[in-house]
């Protein structure tokens, strides 16, 4: 191997090999590339037994397996069997701006003194196969149509496709992964602000926004100038994937994707997603591979085009095949290639294969998560009892309407700028089961060995009432009990002549249900945004909170209803903990 991205190669194609005591993986790097770094840090994480190359070159080797042509393969005895790089060949071979050999078929690559490099050169499909009988006819005559392993992953895993939005947080919104190449032709390079404009401009209920770059993009960074670069985006919810399976566990799990010249977006593509072109063009890409063919056909993002309407078109009026067929000219033999593998390689072992079925690895759940913004400025539109939000990241997003935020996530000056300020109870947040299980949150229970210490709590009607005290700008204070049950306590406005501002009303519950008539899933909303709405609805009708109860509000969040039922709340809702 010489890269992340030929390792991550290589381990989708073991399989081939997996319960059979008389092949043991052995992994080295090859010599010579820039972005080696990452994967000896991921063979490590893994367990894997690596050798230096020195040791490699003596030889004891009766197979050699590499996903690149690069570098002095040809120094390592054994019969080489030589696996494309990515899916297709789709670009030209680096520093030629001329030459319409693709990177990876060229002779340069696959010949050493005129004799070809490998054994068995594994392609995904025929084109591929045609391509490299015109670009180097000896090597073709080793070559070899088994299909893409890679692929095979993608679609042994659809049937866990929510099981990946679960994990991601994804809820009900509409998960855009953007997939940026590396080079000066990728997509974080020519659009560095597009991320940042996503996740501004996107309401926060409504779309979750991703990010998959090629692996050396990580090699040559590193993660610490990776996130600062990506800061504000990451501030306001960004999720990156890490570069073996989790990126494909990301794609698998789009409801759209945004996409440069890289060969990734091929694989959405063959799970028939929609997808848009945001590659500006240069001299990269190949006009007759498979991506310059599905770039050709996709709608396209211009750099000052509203992303939000481009992405509503793209998925609403994507038909079932649209894509799925500009990616067949990437792709044969699905779901097969690893039998076809092991059929070529055991051969070359000298070996009798086992028997039975292969199957692919399903891709494993992801297990990143996305920052939450800290503050939410929210747009609010009151028509009767019918009451819609749109919410933005606080420090990139709308200001024209209130400031929503949390107590225990916002800085002090957002709270202090907020209309509505929430805190959830510990059961409602995210990290209830860690909170629940750590030291600090346990009850008290006296041992010989153990100190006695008090567990502080407030009632929710004791927190709104403090919030309300201690912000004095902050119209509304609300308690988010669970994902249904919310108190709530408002600041009357002032009385005309007075001294000084309005004091607080009744506290009130609300009680949230969501909407069930879609035949979908049923998708809770978060309480907070629904909070927002009654919040919306009671500013734009004054002195509601002391009318006569109960109002049942018909809220919209991220374009799906909710019913939101304000009543009187009761002791029990005041003293609930939080």
């Amino acid at each position: 191997m010489r890269s992340a991205t030929a390792l991550n190669r290589l381990l989708d194609t073991l399989p081939a090999f997996a319960g059979d005591h008389r092949v043991r993986p052995v992994f080295t790097l090859v010599p010579g590339s820039d972005f080696s770094t990452d994967a000896l840090a991921a063979l490590d994480g893994a367990g894997a037994r690596t050798i230096p190359w020195s040791e490699a070159v003596r030889g004891g080797h009766d197979l050699v397996v590499a996903a690149s042509p690069n570098g002095p393969l040809h120094e390592l005895p054994g019969p080489l069997v030589l696996l494309p790089h990515g899916a297709g060949f789709n670009k030209r071979l680096p520093h030629t701006s001329t030459d319409d050999s693709a990177s990876g078929l060229h002779t340069r690559q696959l010949l050493r003194g005129g004799t070809p490099l490998a054994a068995l050169h594994a392609l995904a499909h025929p084109d591929q196969l045609a391509r490299l009988a015109r670009e180097a006819p000896a090597a073709a005559r080793r070559a070899a149509v088994v299909g893409d392993p890679t692929l095979d992953r993608f679609l042994a895993s659809r049937t866990l496709r929510e099981r990946y939005r679960d994990a991601l947080g994804t809820g009900g919104r509409r998960l855009v992964a953007v997939v940026s190449t590396w080079g000066p032709e990728s997509l974080l390079a020519r659009r560095p602000g597009l991320l940042r404009r996503l996740t501004a401009e996107l309401p926060y209920d409504a779309y979750q926004v991703a990010l998959v770059l090629h692996p050396n993009v990580h090699s040559r960074l590193g993660g610490f100038t990776l996130r600062q670069r990506l800061a504000p985006a990451l501030a306001a919810g960004l999720l990156v994937a890490r570069p073996h399976e989790e990126w494909a566990a990301v794609l698998s799990a789009a409801d759209c994707v945004l996409t440069d010249h890289g060969s990734s977006a091929l694989y959405p593509a063959a799970l028939d997603l929609p997808l848009i072109g945001c590659y500006d063009g240069g001299t990269e890409l190949l006009a007759a591979s498979p991506m310059a063919g599905l770039l050709a056909r996709v709608p396209r993002l211009a750099p000052d085009e509203p992303p939000a309407a481009v992405i509503d078109a793209a998925v609403t009026g994507h038909r079932t095949g649209d894509t799925g067929a500009l990616a067949a000219a990437a792709f044969d033999q699905r779901e097969r290639s690893l039998e076809h593998l092991r059929a070529r390689c055991y051969p070359l072992l000298g070996l009798e294969p086992l028997p039975g079925r292969i199957r692919p690895r399903p891709l494993s759940v992801p297990r990143i998560t996305a920052q939450r913004p800290s503050a939410l400025a929210v747009r609010v539109d009151v028509r009767g009892s019918v009451v819609s939000v749109a919410r933005h990241p606080l420090d990139s997003g709308p200001h024209d309407g209130h400031v929503a935020a949390e107590d225990g996530v916002s800085t002090l000056d957002e709270m202090r700028g907020a209309g509505l300020v929430h805190r959830r109870a510990r059961a409602a947040t995210p990290d209830a089961d860690r909170m629940r299980d750590s030291e600090w949150a346990a009850d008290t229970v006296w041992t010989a060995n153990t100190v006695w210490r008090a567990d502080t709590v407030w009632t929710a009607g004791g927190w709104t009432a403090h919030a309300l005290e201690e912000h004095p700008a902050c119209r509304t204070a609300a308690a988010v009990l669970a994902h249904d049950r919310c108190v709530l306590l408002r600041r009357e406005p002032a009385v005309p002549g007075a001294l000084s501002g309005g004091g607080p009303s009744g506290p009130l519950a609300v009680r949230i249900t969501a909407d069930t008539s879609r035949g979908e899933p049923w998708v809770r909303p978060d309480p907070a945004a629904v909070l927002s709405c009654v919040h919306g609805w009671l500013e734009a009708n004054p002195g509601a909170a002391s009318a006569a109860l109960p109002v049942t509000l018909d809220c919209v969040v991220g374009g799906r209803r909710a019913t939101a039922l304000l009543t009187r709340a009761t002791d029990e809702d005041t003293r609930a903990e939080l």
